[in-house]
């Protein structure tokens, strides 16, 4: 099942198990069932502290439970967590053998003494890389808190099962039968919508914080590359960011970053965390900005006010709010996201395996897809607003030497019809004969381009005609004080090594700003 190396490294890591517990399967005769098997034993194999035991009486088959010896399981998978889901695999087996996870001892106490039963189940899918962080906070808190189990499904083991439920994004979670959640989901956010009064207690001590000398507002890769910058100026900084990484954690795979031959898009955030908390930054993570005040005078403080009704407050402000994906803002769109409407080809392909879906947008992100998809789907149908193809030339030449991929240009996506369950038909408009047809199939995915965060600074400063933050070389806004940088703003070229350059520059531009105006006198 593992090769040698991976073996090797499963051994070094189990070296870390203090606490013996048991691993229960519940088999079938299944190529699945075989395959758990043979995995299980190889892993019982590199752990003394792990005891194996085949009377399993799980209602999923095949599946496994983690459990100590004279209590009943809390966590369980059904089929195999291998791709992404290994990892998720190996931190469960050393937080089960009681090595202790890396969170905030604050986090790790609120996930103590949530109150009430909860019994999660997560659907996931090896290829999704957004599912890991949602597997790994729910199997974490079901070892911490005896009120909460959490099973962790692979939907491609359970097709039965992801049909009848008409699960058709990953990850998605049911609670006690009901959903939810779907996509990603950090632990801080889950621990949210189970913990009512944690808002407003949060709220309160973010509003009582000092003044920064630098807050930034986003935690891409714009503003984790101004935080370190800042930080190193020996500056007392802060990153408010609504989810740490940004849009980088959609991101598969990133070949292109200068130094680094190949690394994913949630390896390469966490990495940005990792390097922006070695400096001692502050770092608030869930918070989305809602407005900002400008300075009363020259030098004065800048506020910056959040959904959860906290106020910060600091010298100087960098807005690195980055960008999302465009939606199509057509009838039916809203109704079906996660119906049969997705965003992201990696983490839902596989839910759509022999079946018929669109891809809506010409470009790279939409040729790739196109070309992701072909290899899993039944049908590709490919629509383009536009007379010919906007990607790469050698991705087009790819798509078209596809046999299950068909190219329609000149095509307006019109409508998204359904059952009122999920989706069954998109409707598109022929620009040259004015002719409307309809596409029979079972998903759609959205690959249009983005849209910059920055709906709440309207009537703030200055935004050009597409939304973006205006800024000059040196990433000043027109607000005093108040600098940008990265896919919000004016910069052409939205990469991610163009982000990081840019928000490395606003950074150096507000010290500059710092050091050449004065604090005004506190009467």
């Amino acid at each position: 099942m593992l090769d040698v190396q991976l073996k090797e490294q499963l051994k070094a890591y189990l070296e870390r198990v203090r606490e013996p517990f048991e691993i229960v399967a519940t088999l079938d005769s299944s190529d699945t069932a075989a395959e758990m098997r043979e995995l299980l034993q190889e892993i019982a194999a590199a752990c003394d502290k792990i005891q194996l035991r085949w009377d399993g009486q799980d209602a999923r088959a095949p599946s496994f439970a983690l459990q100590r010896a004279g209590e009943a399981s809390r966590l369980s998978f059904a089929g195999l967590p291998l791709g992404h889901e290994f990892t998720s695999l190996v931190l469960a087996l050393l937080w089960m053998g009681g090595h202790p996870p890396k969170v905030e001892p604050a986090v790790l106490e609120q996930i103590k003494a949530l109150p009430g039963e909860h019994v999660f189940e997560v659907y996931m899918s090896l290829s999704c890389h957004n599912c890991p962080d949602v597997v790994q906070a729910l199997t974490l808190m079901s070892l911490l808190n005896p009120g909460i189990r959490t099973t962790v499904i692979e939907g491609g083991a359970f097709q039965a099962e992801v049909e009848q439920r008409q699960v058709m994004a990953v990850p998605c979670v049911y609670r006690n039968g009901e959903v939810f959640g779907a996509g990603r989901m950090s632990l801080e956010e889950i621990l949210a919508k189970l913990d009512v009064g944690a808002a407003a207690r949060e709220a309160a001590a973010l509003s009582q914080k000092a003044a920064y000398d630098m807050l930034i507002v986003g935690g891409g890769p714009a503003g984790a590359a101004a935080a370190v910058y800042a930080a190193r100026k020996g500056l007392r900084v802060g990153v408010a960011a609504e989810r740490f990484g940004g849009q980088v954690n959609d991101t598969l795979a990133i070949e292109n970053y200068i130094s680094v031959l190949e690394t994913d898009g949630p390896k390469f955030a966490a990495a940005l965390e990792a390097q922006v908390r070695h400096y001692g930054v502050d770092v608030m993570n869930l918070q989305r900005a809602s407005a900002l005040k400008p300075a009363e005078q020259p030098g004065g403080l800048i506020e910056v006010a959040l959904d959860n009704g906290a106020v910060l407050r600091s010298r100087s402000i960098i807005l690195a709010t980055g960008a999302r994906w465009r939606n199509l803002n057509v009838p039916g769109e809203a109704e079906y996201k996660n119906k049969g409407v997705a965003y992201c080809p990696h983490c839902d392909g596989p839910l759509f395996k022999g079946k018929r879906v669109a891809v809506v947008g010409g470009g790279n992100s939409g040729v790739e897809a196109a070309i992701d998809l072909a290899g899993v789907v039944a049908h590709v149908t490919l629509l383009e607003f536009a007379p010919e193809l906007r990607a790469d030339a050698v991705l087009v030449d790819k798509l078209k030497s596809l046999p299950n991929v068909n190219i329609i240009t000149n095509a307006q996506t019109r409508e998204l019809t359904g059952d009122g369950q999920r989706l069954q038909a998109l409707h598109y408009t022929d620009r040259l004969s004015n002719e409307t047809h309809e596409l029979a199939l079972e998903g759609v995915f959205v690959q249009i381009g983005l849209v910059p965060n920055t709906d709440w600074l309207k009537s703030t400063l200055e935004l050009s005609k597409f939304g973006e933050i205006v800024v000059d070389v040196k990433g000043h806004t027109s607000l005093p004080g108040v600098f940008a940088a990265g896919d919000a703003t004016t910069v052409p070229y939205k990469q991610i090594v163009i982000a990081a350059g840019e928000g490395a520059k606003a950074s150096l531009s507000a010290f500059d700003y710092l050091i050449r105006t004065p604090q005004p006198v506190q009467g």
